[in-house]
């Protein structure tokens, strides 16, 4: 018990009013930038990918490249606006 006073003490904890509903914005952003034109571009060339390895029984082909680059333009849309809705 000791240890969590002090722990407290430096770290105040903050509790949500149980009324609200808290929404995360870089999900709400990450939905929004999904559906834009070159996101979802790299979206769907994922997904191609993806079913082409699914349709193989035997290949050394992933789709690595392709999820990385998807991902790397959706956090690149993300953290345009992410840090000013940040509180």
């Amino acid at each position: 018990m000791a240890a969590r006073k002090w722990f407290s003490s430096f770290f105040p904890s903050v509790k949500a009013q149980e009324e609200e509903d808290i929404v995360d914005p870089q999900t709400v952003l990450r939905e929004k930038c999904a559906q834009q034109g070159h996101t979802a571009q790299l979206w769907e060339k994922y997904q191609a990918c993806n079913d082409r390895v699914n349709s193989r029984s035997q290949t050394t082909e992933t789709c690595v490249e392709e999820l990385f680059d998807y991902l790397h333009e959706l956090d690149h849309c993300v953290t345009k606006t992410l840090f000013s809705k940040l509180k």
